[in-house]
């Protein structure tokens, strides 16, 4: 399986290096152009390569975008169509401005992915995690129960297996908290976000 990237900031950067570790081939992209993560690509080696977004959409089976949330109309939607999409994206209105959907509560940062990425599978993980800790937090012989947690939402049964299969490999517990609609758990704000607990610690 081939990973895409679009976002090289702190959390695309990171799960670049967990996925080249992994075994993953991996296509990173910004918004600044190939060139700019020459430096990047260097430190990860033969496994990963310096794209645009759209070739990073078009190489990944599965995509992870970390961007701005005020930047999601710039995904590429037609490259995404039928791919697994993980939304680590969050809502700061202070960032990315007021969105009346989010500010009402009627919509989820993710349904909103999701319309954009008509056909694409869209799966909400990687967002509630500081960077740090997915650097340093992965623990790949400990016990699923007992390693660090990351959330999955999704309204799609098997991509959801796939980016929780993910998350495994590169040493953490995944839990699933429901559908895009109840993704509003995992928003910033809400208890889960930033918590530093294990599996079995979220599930109690």
């Amino acid at each position: 399986m081939k990973m895409g990237i679009i976002g090289a900031g702190h959390i695309g950067g990171t799960a670049a290096r967990l996925f080249v570790e992994a075994g993953y081939e991996v296509a990173i992209s910004n918004s600044r152009g190939p060139e700019t993560l020459a430096p990047l690509v260097a430190e990860l080696g033969a496994h990963a390569h310096a794209t645009t977004p759209i070739d990073a959409a078009r190489f990944g089976d599965v995509v992870l975008v970390a961007i701005p949330l005020k930047d999601y109309p710039s995904l590429p939607a037609e490259e995404l169509r039928g791919k697994v999409v993980i939304d680590a994206m969050n809502y700061y209105p202070n960032r990315d401005g007021h969105i009346d959907a989010l500010d009402s509560g009627e919509k989820t940062s993710t349904a909103l992915v999701a319309e954009h990425l008509a056909g694409a599978r869209v799966v909400k993980a990687f967002n509630t995690i500081w960077f740090e800790h997915l650097k340093t937090q992965g623990h790949k012989a400990a016990p699923i129960e007992d390693r660090r947690v990351i959330f999955v939402s999704g309204d799609d049964a098997e991509a959801k297996r796939i980016v929780a299969s993910l998350i495994e490999e590169i040493g953490f517990g995944p839990l699933d908290l429901g559908s895009i609609a109840e993704s509003a758990r995992q928003q910033p704000g809400a208890a889960v976000y930033n918590l530093d607990v294990t599996v079995k610690e979220a599930r109690s």
